[in-house]
């Protein structure tokens, strides 16, 4: 698949009145220089993790494929928008890049700027959360504060298998959460009772994981969906949202790792993002499994633009 060189290019409705500005119009792509509550984005242009975990490749070229679509978005409040380009990952160094984007979150977010790191495979979520932990500890030197992960996903992400994959990352974080005495829940919405073997489920319920199937995180449970949270949220001090967009139904995101052949409507996305984003607990937040090889007319792009547009407006 050919990529444009620069993502960053859209209409120009300048001869119009009004403000006419496109996220492309206020974009920096240059030496990073972020202040705090600026947007930024970070991409993690891998699929090694995918690879491992035996699913089907593609998911390195999704940092630009989001960005492009993300291009041509208006600014509306936004001022500024940082670029700090990618995270490769050659080959099948994979743990290797995964530092490298825990170094690059950590830099971020200590300068008090909004992050929205866009992937890649969810192999990411292990080099996010390392970023994260690094950044709370430099922020906190005193007793570890609790941090919730709230991920959407269609998958539990908990396989114990070493190397890692895109299907460890939780088990690896839960891991070194527990060696490092460190206050963290792991909570999932989406998952797919087909999507997930016997093992998983247990595993999950071993680790105290709270979960939510798929079949019950419709339109119509909503409204328990978000008490759920609310009472996830009031127990944490910090927040960490994943969203795998498989957690999405096939029909509707077409382009991912894994399609879901149910899954979560983006209503009911929109509206869990929209409610973790108000708590003003949200310190980090990611996109990953985004795979353009397998895209419709850039339905998935869209839909991944879209939420980094929301999480990212002030």
């Amino acid at each position: 698949m050919t990529q444009d060189t620069n993502p960053w290019h859209g209409r120009n409705d300048a001869g119009e009145q009004g403000d006419t500005r496109r996220l492309f119009q206020i974009v920096q792509t240059g030496p990073l220089a972020c202040q705090a509550n600026e947007a930024v984005v970070l991409g993690f242009a891998s699929d090694a993790g995918v690879r491992r975990n035996q699913g089907r490749p593609g998911a390195r070229l999704a940092p630009h494929a989001i960005r492009r679509m993300m291009a041509g978005l208006p600014a509306h409040d936004l001022s500024v928008l940082w670029d700090a380009g990618d995270i490769p990952c050659e080959g099948d160094a994979l743990e290797q890049a995964q530092a490298k984007l825990g170094d690059q979150v950590g830099q971020i977010l200590d300068t008090g700027a909004r992050l929205v790191v866009l992937g890649g495979g969810h192999e990411m979520a292990w080099g996010s959360f390392q970023g994260l932990h690094a950044h709370l500890s430099n922020q906190d030197q005193e007793a570890a504060r609790s941090i919730l992960i709230i991920n959407l996903d269609a998958h539990f992400d908990l396989r114990t298998s070493r190397p890692g994959s895109s299907g460890t990352p939780f088990d690896q974080i839960l891991a070194f959460c527990g060696q490092q005495n460190q206050p963290v829940t792991y909570a999932v919405f989406g998952i797919s009772r087909l999507g997930n073997t016997a093992g998983l489920f247990q595993h999950a319920k071993d680790l105290g994981v709270f979960y939510i199937e798929d079949t019950d995180m419709q339109e119509r449970h909503l409204d328990a969906r978000l008490a759920d949270l609310n009472s996830l949220i009031n127990q944490a001090d910090h927040i960490y949202l994943t969203i795998d967009l498989d957690c999405l139904p096939a029909a509707v995101a077409p382009g991912v790792s894994a399609p879901a052949a149910f899954g979560i409507p983006m209503t009911v996305v929109e509206a869990v993002v929209r409610h973790v984003k108000a708590s003003g607990k949200l310190r980090l937040a990611d996109l990953a499994e985004m795979n353009p090889e397998y895209d419709i007319d850039q339905h998935t792009a869209r839909l991944a633009a879209r939420l980094a547009w929301m999480l990212l407006a002030p």
